[in-house]
């Protein structure tokens, strides 16, 4: 009697070869920027021809797709972290969100600007990648609103600071605390403004 194979170990190799991609992929990132990766960079680090890539990603752009999601899912996630537990206080349960999202944003600048800016004119997620994006959006509109913040223009004002601030330490003191200095001020005063 024959038995079927409970795994399917060409799948498994394929994912963890997509996996070795992606990492090598966010090697090359860290090293040259993220805008500055090539299919012959990633090949070479995981030892393969650059046109093999594509028998695992149809290109460049659907590496970049791939990465963007990951990046947006550890995003959800440290923010999912964050918020458990989160205080009843209305001024510092903002303050948890702001510090998390920050805290993750500043600590991988290729991240980052992969996750926030406009790194290619071709580029843009698939609804996939994107998934994760708006779920972090739904999560800290959803934590803002327990806390009396409903207002769209709010939760705007309040992404743009935060995310500005985000900015201003990856441009001007990239490991340093220049501005995560301001992260609690910056909060407060949007506090006093949403009348918490």
């Amino acid at each position: 009697m024959l038995v079927s194979p409970s795994r399917d170990r060409a799948a498994e190799r394929r994912s963890a070869t997509r996996r070795e991609i992606l990492d090598a992929s966010w090697e090359v990132a860290h090293e040259k920027g993220i805008a500055s990766i090539t299919l012959k960079d990633v090949a070479d680090r995981v030892g393969m021809r650059p046109p093999s890539l594509y028998s695992h990603f149809a290109s460049k752009n659907a590496i970049y797709d791939a990465m963007f999601g990951q990046a947006w899912q550890g995003c959800l996630d440290a923010l999912r972290a964050a918020t458990d537990g989160v205080p009843s206080d209305p001024r510092e349960a903002m303050a948890v969100m702001g510090r998390a999202y920050f805290k993750y944003a500043v600590a991988d600048q290729a991240r980052n600007q992969l996750m926030n800016a406009r790194i290619s004119a071709d580029f843009q997620p698939s609804p996939e990648a994107y998934a994760p994006s708006l779920a972090v959006w739904e999560l800290g509109r959803v934590h803002l609103a327990l806390i009396g913040v409903t207002a769209e223009a709010d939760l705007d004002l309040y992404s743009a600071v935060v995310g500005g601030l985000v900015d201003a330490q990856l441009a001007n003191d990239p490991g340093g605390n220049r501005y995560a200095r301001q992260l609690d001020r910056a909060i407060g005063m949007l506090a006093d403004q949403f009348g918490l």
